[in-house]
């Protein structure tokens, strides 16, 4: 038989080879040299992580689920109570025609009215927003500046349309006109001055 094809001959050392490598031997930092012990802990380690973390995934998206669910509950009637804005808008200018007569039966019909609306719109949680004291960018929206020469500059003068929310919730912003302060007089030219 040859040397090189029987199994109880030891292979042949490389002539390079030092102390080093022979003492590791063939098979150093192989999965092979774990305890299968350690082995089958570190397999379960790795999957107990994978586990918490799908859990903690889990739960994260069952809160954000009944999150969003509660807000939709919740805002359910915003894009229907938006339409009906213009409608309310018009009734206020038809409120402020009949008001020239109030005694009349037409405006005294279109004020229960009025109060009615009020009513519904309070108990789906929609409220005015409030349109005195000093002009805020988040809430109203200006349609105007006018010079007032009493008073604060960012003032709210008027208001050309009322602005609603929806609990927290913007629907629309208030029209508003703001004061502004006067623009200062230019000095005049005395007469016989040159410019």
């Amino acid at each position: 038989m040859h040397a090189a094809a029987d199994p109880t001959t030891p292979p042949e050392i490389p002539a390079d080879a030092t102390a080093i490598d022979l003492a590791a031997g063939p098979n150093t930092g192989t999965a092979a040299d774990l305890d299968p012990w350690d082995e089958l802990e570190q397999e379960a380690a790795k999957w107990k992580e994978i586990s918490l973390r799908t859990a903690a995934e889990m739960d994260n998206l069952r809160k954000r689920t009944a999150r969003d669910r509660e807000d939709a509950i919740r805002y359910a009637n915003q894009r229907l109570l938006e339409e009906l804005l213009p409608v309310i808008d018009n009734f206020d200018m038809g409120m402020q025609a009949a008001a020239h007569d109030p005694q009349s039966m037409i405006f005294i019909g279109m004020d229960m009215v009025r109060r009615q609306l009020n009513e519904f719109l309070g108990s789906q949680g929609v409220e005015e927003i409030p349109t005195t004291g000093p002009f805020d960018p988040k809430l109203h929206d200006a349609v105007a500046e006018e010079e007032c020469a009493a008073g604060d500059e960012g003032r709210i003068l008027r208001v050309t349309r009322r602005g609603f929310r929806l609990r927290d919730r913007l629907l629309r912003p208030a029209g508003v006109v703001v004061s502004k302060l006067p623009a200062p007089v230019a000095a005049t030219l005395t007469e016989g001055a040159e410019p």
